[in-house]
């Protein structure tokens, strides 16, 4: 076949495509993305507009697949992200399944996760920064690199530090790898805004910015008792009511966490569990024993009694980082 038969073939493949038709519903079933979907609203309560834009992107994903088969040139969508919002409030998660999403569209091979901070990038004399970056990107790629607290690579007051390095490392993989890595950065809101006030050229290659809100009360006891179902717990309807009040009372001491408060708390209440049935340990236990937090196992949290977190007097909880829920 001569050049000009290849051109005829061309044409003719072009309107060929052109004339053909796709099934959107088709294609969307069989990528299975529908799947990690429901595992996201499953996981997370609450958090409409995060998961509203997960969908949104997933959308754009398909219909961009769909448009190669058509032969519609355009670029690799930028699907850099940035995450801002208080610690617990499901920022992880999230990034995991937008991994598995991105694989199963095809964007990324592996779709695996890869968290990290500063201390995984960047390194601490002359020549030690790059190799730590590059090793920590070769890890990432094929699936999601995770940045967590992204704004400490950056610290204008020390003129020996070697956090730029690494920004301009990611800032080429970034533009130059955007069709087999995703990364994302994450932190609270106003520090995240000032470094990108201080590297615009992190914040061209950002496409989307979600910005996690905190969790109601009401949303949080809904998390406590997905919690607890998933390692079969329940709370008995005093544990319940007790828990209720304690969650406001968490909710106003410092370093609360949201989800990751709720979780160290269920983990002290299952501590007290455990200690209680011991101490009853000459009585026979049934199912229902060992599944069931009891009021009790609630209100021994010191946050009823004094406000502060167990065996922490507020002043060195905030020094040392304990005041997390007791």
């Amino acid at each position: 076949m001569g050049k000009s038969d290849d051109a005829v073939a061309a044409i003719v493949s072009r309107h060929a495509q052109e004339d053909g038709v796709v099934d959107l519903e088709a294609e969307f079933r069989a990528s299975n993305i529908q799947e990690v979907l429901d595992t996201l609203d499953r996981e997370l309560i609450g958090l409409m507009p995060i998961k509203t834009r997960i969908r949104e992107i997933a959308a754009l994903l398909l219909v961009e697949r769909l448009r190669k088969q058509f032969a519609l040139t355009s670029e690799t969508p930028t699907l850099h992200m940035c995450f801002t919002g208080n610690p617990g409030t499901g920022k992880t998660t999230v990034a995991m399944r937008m991994g598995e999403i991105l694989k199963r569209l095809g964007y990324v091979r592996e779709g695996h996760l890869v968290t990290v901070t500063r201390d995984d990038l960047v390194g601490q004399y002359i020549g030690h920064t790059a190799p730590k970056t590059k090793e920590v990107i070769k890890k990432a790629m094929g699936g999601v690199l995770f940045i967590d607290e992204a704004y400490y690579l950056y610290k204008p007051e020390n003129e020996r530090d070697y956090g730029a390095e690494s920004i301009e490392i990611l800032l080429q993989i970034m533009e130059n790898h955007r069709d087999d890595l995703v990364v994302i950065l994450a932190g609270y809101k106003d520090k995240m805004d000032q470094f990108f006030m201080s590297n615009p050229g992190m914040r061209s290659r950002i496409a989307h910015h979600l910005d996690f809100p905190d969790y109601s009360a009401d949303e949080l006891m809904a998390i406590t008792k997905l919690m607890l179902a998933d390692q079969s717990y329940r709370l008995s309807p005093e544990a319940e009511r007790a828990l209720a009040e304690y969650v406001p009372l968490r909710m106003a001491l410092p370093h609360f966490a949201n989800a990751r408060s709720i979780r160290n708390a269920l983990d002290r209440a299952r501590l007290r569990h455990a200690n209680r049935l011991f101490a009853a340990r000459s009585q026979a236990l049934t199912r229902s024993d060992l599944m069931t937090i009891e009021a009790a196992d609630i209100r021994a949290s010191r946050v009823f009694r004094e406000g502060t977190p167990d065996g922490v007097p507020a002043a060195v909880g905030l020094v040392t980082g304990q005041g997390d829920l007791r």
